[in-house]
């Protein structure tokens, strides 16, 4: 079955483009805003949005990010009005949508309630960073079911496992940049080139790079290695300076990759 995801990477490949995945924290600083900044960076130029789930003990985050699940927690944020704003959302946007949460917040909410309400709400895929490859059937039933991506990751680390967990992909492949936890990175000295070799012969689904990118030249850089790149970090780095007035600051960074990836 093919999904919003699907479509927009064949859209992308037949232009010749790169994808641009970006990230916020829902509730970070309120609902509100976190549904205007998904409008706003799909009008800016993202191709993908992940909304991010907060969670109290986000292991995958660096200090940006679990600030903004902390300011989210605050208000109590919970996945219903998270599905409730995705379900507004669809009224404005038939672009894809995605979650990124860990595990532990499926399991609590309930898995088969967790992906019926994915497809309820039209959320296209989901990414769970804590959730090791050789566990994948703790949601993959449920996931396959409702047509939901599950979205794997692989690491500088993963070496021979890349063409495993590739084989098994669908949607796209998250390749992590780096070693540690998410935040904006200087410099970053992966060799991509050796890491994604064993996805040059075969037909894999897509995969973008992120974990660290922080602007648009960086942007352009990791995406000549595969089919886009991720932002997360550099985004939730504007909401945090500027709170409800983040929507024009965080629209303004987002063309700036998009004109960087399209040079």
């Amino acid at each position: 079955m093919k999904n919003r995801i699907d479509a927009c990477f064949e859209a992308l490949k037949a232009e010749g483009r790169k994808a641009l995945v970006t990230f916020v924290t829902a509730g970070d600083p309120d609902l509100a805003t976190t549904e205007n900044l998904v409008t706003e960076m799909f009008d800016s130029g993202a191709d993908l949005v992940e909304i991010g789930v907060p969670f109290s003990d986000p292991i995958a985050e660096g200090g940006t990010i679990q600030r903004a699940s902390l300011r989210s927690l605050k208000h109590n944020t919970n996945l219903d009005q998270i599905f409730e704003m995705v379900s507004r959302l669809r009224d404005t946007t038939d672009k894809p949508i995605l979650l990124m949460m860990y595990i532990n917040t499926v399991f609590r909410y309930g898995t088969e309630k967790f992906f019926d309400n994915c497809k309820k709400v039209q959320i296209d895929g989901v990414i769970i960073p804590d959730m090791p490859f050789e566990e994948r059937d703790e949601v993959k039933e449920y996931a396959e079911k409702t047509g939901v991506r599950s979205i794997y990751l692989v690491a500088p680390t993963s070496k021979e496992r890349v063409k495993m967990i590739a084989e098994e992909s669908k949607g796209f492949l998250y390749i992590v940049s780096s070693l540690g936890v998410t935040g904006t990175r200087s410099e970053i000295s992966t060799d991509f080139d050796k890491l994604l070799a064993p996805l040059k012969e075969g037909n894999y689904c897509p995969a973008c790079i992120g974990f660290g990118i922080s602007n648009g030249e960086q942007a352009k850089k990791m995406a000549s290695y595969c089919d886009g790149c991720i932002i997360g970090s550099a985004i939730v780095n504007i909401v945090e300076k500027y709170g409800k007035d983040s929507i024009q600051p965080v629209g303004e960074f987002v063309k700036s990759v998009r004109e960087a990836l399209d040079s």
